[in-house]
C-alpha cells in the first residue's frame, strides 16, 4: 500500500509525503522546518524515518525549511545540479555596503593616490580640496555613490527558512562547516528523464515549463501503483501530457480563475508573469486538459497549488469536474482540492 499526504500546496509553502512499508520520501519542503513537522505528526507521518527529499525547483514556497529539515534529521536531499546551485545562491548571504562606508572607502582610495604621488600637488593648486587635504567627490562620484545608497536599507540577507528556524528546530543541531547555512548533509543529483530509486520508491523527473532554472515534475512508482505530480507550470506541453498517462494518483495544478487574476490585486507584471507559459495553470488549462488529454486513468485527481488571491477552490473544482462529466469513462475519478492550510487526508493507493 502507497499513502500520499499533501502537507501544503499553495504559494506560501509546498510539502508532500510519499510512504510505502519500506520508504519514506518528502516532496519539497516549502514550510518552516516547525510546521512541517507539526503536520506531520498531524497526519501520522514520522519525520525521523524520511528517507529522502526531493525538490521540483528552487523557489521559496518549494525550498524555504529544506536545510533546516534536512540537516535536523540528518535527510539525503534530491535535485538537478541546476536547482541545488540556485538554491545555495538564494541561502548564502549577499553582503552590502553602506553610502557611508562607500564613501570613506572612496576617500581612503584618493589619498592613497594622493600619498604614492611622486611630486604632491600644493594645497592651493586644488581648490576642490577639503580642509584635512583630502580631495572632494565630484558630482559625478556622488551621482554614481547614489546607486551603491540604494543597497543601504538592505540587510545582510539571511533566509527566512534559516533566521526562523535557528532558536527551536535546529536548536540541537549546531551548523556544521563553518556555519555554513547552505549545508546539507547529502546531495544526490537527478537528471530530468533518467529514472532513479529511493529504496522501493522508483521516480522519474521530467521537465516543466516554469521560470526556474531547471523546474521538474515527477512520476512515482512504487507496489505497482502510479503518482503523477505536475504543478508550477505554464501549460501542458507534450512531454507533460505523456508523462501523466496511466497515474493512479495524478497531482495537478489548478492556480487561477484568470478573471480572478486580472481583477484581483497582483501588480500587472505579476499578472503577465502568472499568465505566461512559465507561470501557472488556470482553471481553464486544466479543465481542457481533463477533457482533452487526460486518459482517466486515475481514481483521484488532486487539484493543487490553488492562490488565495486569484482562485477559489469551489472554482476549481467545478472546471475539472465540468470536464471530467463530459466524457462519461471518466466519472468514477475522483476530485480532491489540496489545501495551503491543513494537511489534505491521507490518500491509500
Amino acid at each position: 500500500m502507497v499513502r500520499v499526504t499533501i502537507l501544503a500546496s499553495g504559494s506560501k509553502g509546498n510539502c508532500t509525503v510519499v510512504a510505502t512499508s519500506k520508504t519514506r520520501i518528502m516532496l519539497d519542503a516549502g514550510l518552516s522546518c516547525r510546521e512541517i513537522v507539526k503536520r506531520m505528526r498531524f497526519a501520522q507521518e514520522d519525520p525521523e524515518k524520511l528517507d529522502a527529499i526531493l525538490i521540483t525547483h528552487e523557489h521559496q514556497d518549494h525550498i524555504q525549511g529544506l536545510s533546516v529539515m534536512a540537516r535536523r534529521w540528518n535527510v539525503p536531499v534530491f535535485a538537478t545540479e541546476a536547482t541545488h546551485a540556485a538554491w545555495k545562491r538564494w541561502m548564502t548571504p549577499r553582503r552590502t555596503m553602506s553610502f557611508a562606508a562607500w564613501l570613506e572607502a572612496r576617500r581612503q582610495q584618493q589619498f592613497s593616490q594622493l600619498s604614492d604621488a611622486p611630486h604632491p600637488p600644493e594645497q592651493d593648486s586644488h581648490p576642490a580640496a577639503d580642509s584635512q587635504g583630502l580631495p572632494e567627490l565630484t558630482e559625478a562620484s556622488v551621482e554614481l555613490a547614489s546607486v551603491a545608497a540604494e543597497c543601504e536599507e538592505e540587510e545582510t540577507r539571511v533566509p527566512v527558512a534559516v533566521a526562523s528556524e535557528g532558536a527551536e528546530a535546529d536548536k540541537d543541531t549546531p551548523l556544521p562547516q563553518g556555519d555554513d547555512p547552505a549545508y546539507l548533509p547529502a546531495v544526490e543529483y537527478f537528471r530530468a528523464g533518467i529514472p532513479f530509486e529511493v529504496g522501493d520508491i522508483r521516480v522519474t523527473p521530467f521537465t516543466i515549463p516554469h521560470d526556474a532554472v531547471d523546474p521538474v515534475g515527477f512520476v512515482l512508482e512504487a507496489e505497482g501503483m502510479r503518482i503523477a505530480v505536475a504543478t508550477d507550470l505554464g501549460y501542458m506541453p507534450p512531454n507533460v501530457r505523456m508523462r501523466l498517462l496511466g497515474a493512479d494518483l495524478l497531482v495537478i495544478e489548478a492556480n487561477h480563475d484568470v478573471e480572478m487574476l486580472r481583477d484581483g490585486p497582483y501588480p500587472w507584471a505579476v499578472k503577465q508573469r502568472v499568465l505566461s507559459r512559465v507561470g501557472h495553470l488556470s482553471n481553464d488549462a486544466v479543465g481542457e486538459y481533463l477533457a482533452n488529454g487526460y486518459d482517466g486513468g486515475a481514481r483521484f485527481v488532486v487539484l493543487a497549488h490553488i492562490s488565495e488571491s486569484n482562485n477559489l477552490p469551489e472554482l476549481a473544482r467545478l472546471a475539472a469536474e465540468r470536464a471530467l462529466g463530459e466524457k462519461m469513462g471518466l466519472l468514477a475519478n475522483k476530485v480532491l482540492v489540496a489545501s495551503q492550510t491543513v494537511p489534505l487526508e491521507s490518500i491509500y493507493l
